[in-house]
Formats: C-alpha cells, structure tokens, sequence
C-alpha cells in the first residue's frame, strides 16, 4: 500500500530559500512529503483555513508579522495542526517560550539539513498527535463535542493573551438554556440531550472556527470570541438569537429553544491582568440579569 503524503505549509518570506528547501527535502524524502509555499502570515491562514495540512514550518520574520504574534494567530486558528518554527539566532529565546504555548519544535535557520529537518517533522507530527489524543480526552465535553470547562479555562487564558499581543479586544458569551428542566421533566432526559446537542450546533454555526466554544456544564455555555474589524461581540450575539428563531421556525423537536445570553469583554486598553474568571463572573451575572428581566416579564404577562 502506498503511503500517503504528509502535507507540510511552509510560511516563509524568502522564496529563495523555500526553492532549496523543497529539492532538498524531496530529495532526502522523495514524494512522501509534499511542499506548499506562502510568503506571508495572511496567505498562511487563509491556507489553513482550508484544512488538509499535517504540519506547519513557521518564520518568525514574515512580512505582515513578526515573532509569536504569528504563532499566536496561526495556533488560534489551528490549534489541531502541529506548528515548527523556523527562527534566527536572535530569535531563539522567543521560539523556545512558543514551545511552552505550544509549538512543537524550532528549528535554528542554516543549522539543519533536510534529513533532520524531515525527522523533526515526523516525530512532530506524532507527538502531536499523541498529545491531542491524551488532552481530548479531558477537555472535550462528551455529548457535544465542544470544549469542557476546563477546556475552557485551560485555553481562555492563551486567548486572552492573543487579544493582548494582536491589539483586538475578546468577549466572554456566556449563555444558558431556558426551561432545561422543563424538557428533562417533561419530555425524558434523552430530549433534553438532544436540546443541548442542537444549542452548541448552533453555537458552531454562529462563531468562528477559531472561537473557543464550550459546555460550561449541565445547560451553560461559554464562548471566547476575538473581535474582527468587521464584527462586533452585539452583531456576533445578536446572529446567535437570529439562529435560535431561525430553528424554533423550521425545527421538527418536540421543544423550542430559549437562552438568556449575558457578556464581557476586554478591550486591548483594559488593564492587561485581567483574568478569564473575572470575565465568565461579569457575562454571568449579565446574563442572569436577562433572565431575571424574562421571568418578571413573563410574570407580568401571566
């Protein structure tokens, strides 16, 4: 059985450089290894985007990013393609401190030949691999598939500092499921399983692919979204309300779908040792506030 290609995107500003590199990693791998070239972070991502890839060979001198910002936003996007960086001398002690946030390795540029290079890649590649097998297990809500709390946790803290270093503000959704035990009570728990299974769906369709989004526990839910020029956390929320309408109208369950939804943000100027709890606790009580507002609505109307 012929092996399959392993696909490697090499991000590097210096095309000279990547046409050596290819002959002579083809050369001491032969097909098995397959080369795509961009010259810039922005073609990196939108490369990534993509999918298909088994590694990522990194610079950190590219010409619309420099150092761990473009590790930062390549990892943020990617977080399941396993990342090398190719650095200087000088840039040693900063591609050491991405191996502690989670690149694999780094490479010193001019200091290896391609037969270690293409051993780097491979045990990369399976370390990689292993590691997200072992970390799955323990941050993956089982039901949904989405990130558990201490997924959560474990990953909010990089993001924050990602908005830091990028100059975009984050947001904490935090969101509830109206009337959850009204679904279990009434309708069996299999039902309110389903009407967990159909919000973080929704969740998905809403945010990026490179939100963290998670199940919080029982009927709660968190996203951390990284604000884009384009969009803002009150456009993002209110699709997010669009979408439940959107399902309620068309859906064949027999439950409709309510959520109280409450947020918190930290913009690029806030005080730089914010922390993730402090966030989850304000888009906590803003969402109970909303909920609090529902009920006395609902009691008013009675």
């Amino acid at each position: 059985m012929q092996q399959r290609s392993i696909k490697i995107l090499l991000a590097h500003a210096d095309e000279s450089l990547v046409g050596d590199l290819r002959q002579a990693l083809n050369e001491s791998h032969g097909d098995a290894l397959e080369i795509e070239w961009v010259g810039g972070l922005s073609e990196a991502l939108a490369r990534l985007t993509q999918g298909g890839l088994d590694a990522i060979l990194l610079s950190l001198e590219l010409p619309d990013s420099q150092g761990i910002l473009a590790f930062d936003r390549a990892y943020a996007l990617a977080p399941g393609v396993p990342i090398l960086i190719i650095a200087d001398e000088a840039d040693e002690e900063a591609a050491a401190s991405m191996i502690q946030a989670g690149a694999q390795d780094y490479l010193v540029k001019g200091e290896f030949a391609p037969a270690v290079l293409v051993r780097a890649l491979r045990h990369a590649i399976e370390r990689h691999r292993l590691f997200s097998a072992l970390r799955s297990l323990s941050l993956i809500d089982d039901l949904t598939g989405l990130y558990n709390r201490r997924g959560f946790v474990d990953l909010g803290e990089q993001y924050l500092k990602l908005g830091r270093r990028s100059g975009r503000g984050v947001t904490v959704v935090f969101l509830d499921l109206d009337r959850f035990k009204s679904i279990n009570d009434s309708l069996g728990h299999h039902i309110g399983d389903r009407a967990l299974i159909q919000v973080a769906d929704i969740l998905r369709a809403t945010f990026r692919r490179s939100d963290i989004i998670a199940r919080l526990g029982g009927d709660e839910f968190g996203v951390l979204a990284l604000e884009a020029a384009d969009e803002s956390a009150e456009l993002l929320v209110e699709r997010l309300r669009e979408q439940v309408v959107d399902f309620n109208e068309s859906t064949a369950e027999p439950f409709q779908l309510s959520i109280s939804i409450g947020m918190a943000r930290q913009n690029q100027d806030d005080d730089p040792r914010a922390r993730l709890d402090e966030m989850v606790s304000e888009a906590d009580a803003a969402m109970y506030r909303e909920k609090h507002s529902k009920l006395s609505s609902a009691m008013k109307h009675g």
